[in-house]
């Protein structure tokens, strides 16, 4: 369907385009990763002209960054929303202990993604804002429940937690979590 007013070809309105563009680049992440990644797969899999590539994103690495942010914007309102159901101290101990314990919104995908981010970071350090700014919301969201310090140490275990999780099918025991958790918030 031609715009109208546009003057040849069969230039398509399509606003999602870029937020398409953005999905698929994590889905090809998912699969091939950070260095498999390119211009040509992330349009095939958004169903989008290669030229869209470069009209939206100023290079590969601002593609890759955008991906990130929207993956680490998703997983901290998530996280924001489950320390946002407790009303007590030990409702808030409880929901660190489900995320430290198997987390329904880390999902294997999220979690390749995730180690994926840690990798590039550690290669760009410029685009380190793009984890400091999601370890700033988790912090954020430990400290309507915990103070700072306390906040810093469960978001540092719940960090290492879910990954050890990741590798080590059978996982921390919830009981286990439950002590870990209350010897750091007591």
């Amino acid at each position: 369907m031609a715009a109208e007013g546009s003057s040849g070809g069969n230039r398509r309105y399509d606003p999602d385009r870029k937020a398409r563009i953005i999905e698929a680049t994590l889905e090809v992440i998912a699969v091939q990763g950070v260095s498999g990644t390119t211009h040509r797969r992330v349009a095939e899999a958004a169903d989008v002209p290669l030229g869209s590539m470069t009209y939206h994103f100023a290079s590969l690495d601002d593609l890759i960054e955008q991906a990130f942010l929207k993956l680490t914007q998703e997983i901290a309102h998530h996280f924001d929303a489950a320390f946002q159901k407790a009303q007590t101290a030990e409702e808030a101990r409880e929901a660190v202990v489900d995320v430290m314990c198997g987390w329904f919104a880390m999902t294997e995908r999220k979690m390749t993604l995730i180690l994926e981010l840690y990798a590039y970071v550690a290669r760009k350090p410029d685009i380190r804002h793009v984890m400091t700014g999601w370890m700033a919301k988790s912090r954020e969201a430990l400290e309507r429940h915990f103070s700072p310090d306390v906040a810093t140490s469960l978001d540092a275990i719940i960090e290492g937690a879910t990954i050890h999780n990741f590798m080590y099918p059978e996982g921390i025991p919830r009981e286990a979590a439950r002590r870990i958790v209350a010897k750091l918030s007591s």
